[in-house]
């Protein structure tokens, strides 16, 4: 598997991901004229300075069928196109155009999906999306990227702006505090958070890292030994972190904000059950219904089940 290097540089303070990735992009694109930023009218780059790369900023509006086909005729014309619409959209309403016109040619888009899992819950149901890590990892060639705080979210957009073939990188919308993480970031690699030897916590995405860290605390009270693991690369999975979790530890607990079909959780589930060991997965995620109602971000994750509680609960129903 190949693997990309990313180095984490230290903010200097916390902001929104998406954010940190705006104005990472904005100097990519002044400094290098392979690299185009598509928008779909999302308000982030409205007050961005572009300077020399002003020229390669295109807002191509509410129409995110489109904003792929474009893309991908850039991509062809040696272009490196970055689109941006939000998550929603670019897994669903997007999909087809995503699959054919990206996808299906290996072209080296980055898709930016912003206001991924519930952080849209002032928007209602309509605007979320727990369904895009499940139809990302599926299409052949796709990368997909779930950084859990901003200094990542740099390091990963730099270091996706090289990979060959297209790639899915899913932010969320508002500030989440960054990690205390003594390994950087290496796409296709779990980044170790915490070390354990009775079971591993698998998280991807910033409030589930976050409820897992959380719950490893909670749990060291009752003398079990849990392990952290930031799998911030949903594909190419770190299939060897698994295999050591499952072989070494007594049970696994993936944590995600997404539904429990098709996400992190499956895909960690598919590597132990070829495995072959008696290892339990345990999977916190939202259940199989529609997230209803309205509501702050933080609400709707409590709301859903998504909580350093619920990651412990689970935990510590793994047989000892």
């Amino acid at each position: 598997m190949s693997v990309v290097t990313a180095e984490r540089t230290a903010p200097e303070q916390t902001r929104a991901a998406r954010e940190v990735y705006r104005d990472v992009l904005v100097k990519l694109v002044a400094e290098d004229d392979r690299y185009v930023c598509l928008d779909s009218d999302t308000g982030l780059f409205t007050a961005a300075s572009w300077g020399g790369g002003a020229r390669r900023y295109l807002n191509l509006g509410i129409a995110e069928q489109n904003l792929m086909g474009v893309a991908a005729g850039l991509a062809r014309s040696g272009r490196i196109p970055f689109v941006n619409t939000m998550a929603t959209f670019a897994a669903t309403r997007a999909l087809e155009a995503v699959k054919l016109d990206i996808a299906y040619n290996d072209l080296p888009v980055r898709i930016v999906a912003t206001h991924g899992g519930l952080s849209a819950g002032h928007l209602g149901s309509t605007h979320h999306a727990l369904e895009d890590l499940a139809l990302m990892r599926l299409l052949p060639h796709m990368t997909v990227l779930v950084p859990a705080d901003g200094p990542a979210t740099e390091s990963m957009v730099r270091a996706a702006a090289e990979l060959p073939g297209p790639v899915y990188l899913r932010l969320g919308r508002g500030a989440t505090p960054d990690l205390d993480a003594r390994e950087p970031v290496r796409i296709g690699v779990a980044q170790p958070l915490r070390r354990g030897a009775d079971v591993t916590l698998i998280a991807t995405g910033p409030h589930p890292v976050l409820a897992a860290a959380e719950a490893a605390d909670e749990l060291a009270g009752d003398g079990i030994d849990a392990a952290v693991l930031n799998m911030h690369t949903v594909k190419p999975l770190d299939r060897e972190a698994i295999v050591t979790a499952a072989t070494r530890t007594r049970g696994i607990v993936t944590v995600e904000e997404h539904w429990a079909a098709g996400g992190l959780g499956s895909a960690v589930a598919e590597v132990v059950a070829e495995l072959g060991v008696a290892c339990p997965v345990r999977r916190v995620a939202v259940a199989d219904r529609f997230a209803a109602g309205t509501g702050g971000h933080r609400h709707l994750l409590a709301r859903n089940g998504i909580s350093a509680a619920a990651v412990a609960v689970q935990a510590r129903r793994l047989p000892a």
